[in-house]
């Protein structure tokens, strides 16, 4: 048995994945999906690919002997889930092994905003002695009773909202996928639509997959019923945000602020006017906008599990386990 890696993390540290996958199972990496082979993909049983989506789906007419293709990480948009699973290629995913990486980078970022972390910094390392006092940053607030929304009430949704609960805030969300009672069981409060969140929240944390019902969702109609005082933060997938759509709400003044982990196109669009008023740091966008490259899954940890579990994920179905996260089963013919 034979999976394919198609685009490995470090040279010359595999043993974490030989221990997952086990004896046995042969593995095959490469420095990244554009390099795989005709041959590679041919005679691999499984792979396992992070940022290859779009190769694997070009590469399907070759796929010879694959009964698996797992996405290392929490989303799987990229891949046909039925044209897969009509070739017996159960689509499965990692979903658990940045949760709370991506709870806290969600945090963070509301932190560093509502505290005017990032103009303290740079006012500090610039002079620290005469700048030695407090600045009136315009998202800076208290936490304490105000509310914490929710785009998207998952794993990751909930353990953020959990500790948005911890600072005192008041909890809501949004989640048509939820079924009732669910607000009862997590004890937050649930709102009936995307408007009414928008417009109660003091922040707002977006936690939803990226589906054609979320692709450009938080759009001028929901940011322009924001309060002038809230901002919005987005770890979850850059499409879900329009980020035209949040150009013109900052230029307005409402929101007030915004983190960004994720955006549409990445790596970063420098010719989009939001991002080219941020790498020029415009005085209007001071202290309002926070943006991170992708990295909020990011930790020693974490990375360690996503590289075990993809493969331990992979090897398992080869050796006849119930494929688990599986996203396909309602079109996998075995």
């Amino acid at each position: 048995m034979r999976i394919l890696i198609t685009d490995r993390h470090l040279a010359g540290d595999e043993g974490l994945e030989q221990e997952a996958a086990g004896a046995g199972v042969e593995l095959e990496w490469f420095g990244s999906p554009e390099e795989v082979t005709d041959d590679a993909w041919a005679r691999a049983d499984g792979i396992v690919t992070y940022r290859g989506t779009r190769q694997v789906m070009a590469a399907l007419p070759k796929l010879q002997k694959a009964r698996i293709v797992v996405r290392g990480g929490v989303g799987f948009d990229g891949l046909d889930l039925k044209a897969l699973g009509e070739r017996g290629i159960a689509v499965c995913t990692v979903p658990d092994y940045g949760t709370t990486e991506v709870a806290d980078h969600a945090i963070a970022m509301m932190l560093a905003l509502r505290r005017g972390l990032d103009r303290y910094e740079e006012r500090m390392r610039a002079d620290p002695a005469g700048l030695w006092r407090y600045v009136a940053a315009p998202c800076v607030d208290r936490l304490r009773g105000r509310t914490f929304g929710v785009f998207g009430l998952g794993r990751i949704g909930l353990a953020a909202a959990r500790r948005a609960a911890a600072f005192d805030m008041n909890v809501v969300f949004y989640d048509p996928g939820q079924p009732d009672g669910y607000e009862l069981a997590t004890g937050y409060r649930r709102v009936a639509s995307a408007e009414a969140l928008f417009e109660e929240a003091d922040t707002v944390s977006i936690h939803s997959p990226l589906t054609d019902g979320t692709r450009g969702a938080i759009n001028a109609n929901l940011l322009g019923r924001m309060k002038d005082t809230a901002v919005v933060i987005n770890t979850a997938r850059g499409p879900i945000v329009d980020l035209d759509a949040l150009y013109e709400a900052l230029k307005a003044g409402r929101p007030a602020g915004a983190g960004l982990d994720v955006l549409p196109k990445e790596p970063a669009d420098t010719s989009h006017p939001l991002i080219k008023a941020y790498m020029a740091r415009e005085e209007w966008l001071e202290g309002r906008l926070m943006i991170s490259p992708h990295a909020a899954f990011y930790s020693p940890p974490g990375l360690r599990d996503l590289r075990f579990k993809a493969v331990a994920t992979a090897a398992g179905r080869l050796r006849g386990e119930p494929p688990r996260n599986c996203q396909n089963l309602a079109y996998l013919v075995d």
